[in-house]
């Protein structure tokens, strides 16, 4: 018993440091956050309690409509895509590749995840100006410049292409290594019995990898409604409100109104609707076998 309770002991310093962390910059920031939405508060002033004020506005706000159904088409031309390209490639690197030449493109494709959002941001801006190289290129093709960024219908198109061209590489470790982890011996009983190389690829690695799929959606659901720097910096919400998304509002309501509790209202609504869809997510792939 007291061999037990040392251990107990030990196992409680071992982890309160990590608890103590997560209790003061994520639980607590949390609570605060709940209650601050409660509030009208602009950080000079002391908390004012206004109930259910703040979500009242929430609902009716014009702004909060239109960067709602700007995060969801941001998510949809972003996810599938980035999820799509990276196993795609993340096969083709497994089945020719394997060798200096694929650690080459998969280092090669890993530079813009570390890169700065801001920095990628600039530089695509930049690419994407009207007489920016994207233009030049098309114009080698004869095909007239295009507004990418001040045109209300490319301009979340340009930010999402920018998004899946930075993530592509981070998910593609990620299922190069859950490939590698299939059983070899699958493979080489498909190649025994005839089966090609879409075959292999059909019926072995996308079943084995649903896991690792629902994984890199979760996580590329999470971070699309968290985009801000990427659009901060290429499109600043506009043209009009055609890429305001949640977290911009919240930005917007927090550090340029100075309304800290309607934004913390607005937190709380992304939180709910991230919530809601990888609700959704687990659900679906755990329908199609993807989890236990």
């Amino acid at each position: 018993m007291r061999k037990l309770k040392n251990d107990g002991v030990q196992a409680a310093a071992f982890i309160f440091p990590s608890f103590l962390l997560l209790l003061i910059f994520s639980l607590i920031p949390a609570l605060m956050n709940i209650f601050f939405s409660f509030t009208k508060f602009n950080v000079v002033q002391p908390p004012q309690i206004i109930g259910l004020a703040n979500y009242g506005r929430l609902f009716k706000d014009p702004y909060i409509a239109a960067s709602l159904r700007n995060t969801l088409v941001y998510m949809l031309l972003t996810v599938p895509f980035q999820t799509f390209i990276s196993l795609v490639l993340a096969a083709l690197l497994v089945e020719g590749f394997k060798n200096r030449f694929g650690e080459f493109i998969r280092s090669a494709l890993f530079i813009p995840v570390i890169a700065s959002n801001v920095l990628v941001g600039t530089l695509w801006a930049i690419m994407f100006q009207h007489q920016g190289i994207i233009n030049g290129i098309l114009g080698l093709f004869s095909i007239n410049p295009v507004n990418w960024l001040g045109d209300k219908n490319t301009a979340i198109v340009s930010v999402s292409i920018v998004s899946v061209w930075k993530d592509i590489g981070y998910y593609l470790v990620i299922y190069y290594a859950g490939i590698m982890d299939i059983p070899a011996t699958y493979y080489e009983a498909a190649r025994v019995d005839g089966a090609g190389t879409f075959q292999r690829f059909w019926y072995i690695t996308i079943p084995s990898l649903k896991p690792v799929t629902y994984l890199i959606l979760t996580m590329g659901t999470i971070w699309s409604f968290q985009v801000f720097d990427i659009i901060y910096t290429m499109t600043g919400g506009g043209p009009g409100l055609s890429t305001l998304t949640l977290v911009y509002t919240v930005y917007t309501s927090a550090f340029k109104e100075f309304n800290m509790g309607y934004a913390a209202c607005t937190a709380l609504l992304l939180l709910c609707f991230v919530l809601i869809l990888s609700l959704i997510q687990k659900r679906v792939l755990r329908g199609a076998g993807g989890s236990e």
